[in-house]
């Protein structure tokens, strides 16, 4: 049989493979009937569920002759589409959060809308948070925007926790949550535009000096920002 779409192979044992799914759950927020349809279709498929570092559940144990069926009955989007886009944009709880100082939460879900499934050289995972704890991991993450009391929003990029642990770089400060969103748009424009095919961007960034790419994407910014100054993005 063919390998089933949107679903990834888990270890063979015996000779026997199964599979997991897993649905797209924005922020990791979910509402209560969603989560227990989650759990209806998980026992009669008689699967295991799994709460994941990237704030989503997965459904591990499948057959593959089921995985089609289950993506009919969640009527859910999957997590990811390809290896080769952004991942998902991880978030803290910010507005539920006593020690929040952005509002970082609606930018969160504003990238995640903006980014999901978005190509990329490289499988790409965006965080979020509200206060310099960075709650979530977010400077190992390939961009990171972080907010802050007074200045507003800061934005990293190149970090990773794979194969080759890279702590990320600081690219700009004292954003706001509109200058947060283009500088982020802005990264990943100059990522996709000038990367190798398979490349991180943490590598992509020790490949060409955090210097040039700084400045680079400082420059693209600019020009980004110009474009917009009247927008009201959406």
């Amino acid at each position: 049989m063919d390998m089933p779409k949107y679903a990834a192979l888990q270890k063979v044992r015996d000779g026997k493979r199964t599979y997991a799914v897993t649905p797209r759950i924005p922020g990791g927020f979910i509402k209560p009937d969603k989560l227990i349809k989650i759990a209806e279709v998980t026992k009669k498929y008689k699967g295991v569920l799994k709460m994941t570092s990237g704030q989503r559940i997965m459904i591990t144990g499948l057959k593959a002759e089921d995985v089609e069926k289950i993506w009919e009955e969640l009527d859910m989007e999957p997590a990811v589409k390809s290896p080769y886009s952004v991942k998902n944009v991880e978030m803290c709880p910010a507005t539920f959060c006593k020690r929040m100082k952005q509002d970082s939460l609606r930018l969160g879900m504003r990238l995640e809308k903006r980014f999901y499934a978005a190509e990329a050289p490289n499988r790409t995972k965006i965080g979020v948070a509200g206060c310099r704890n960075a709650c979530g991991s977010v400077h190992s993450k390939d961009i990171g925007v972080i907010g802050t009391k007074d200045e507003g929003y800061v934005v990293v990029a190149g970090g990773s926790a794979g194969f080759h642990p890279r702590l990320s770089d600081r690219i700009a400060s004292d954003l706001t949550e509109d200058e947060a969103f283009i500088m982020v748009e802005t990264i990943y424009e100059y990522y996709n535009n000038n990367a190798e095919f398979g490349t991180k961007l943490g590598h992509f960034i020790d490949e060409i000096s955090i210097e040039k790419f700084r400045n680079d994407v400082m420059e693209l910014f600019n020009e980004n920002l110009s474009k917009n100054k009247d927008k009201v993005l959406e």
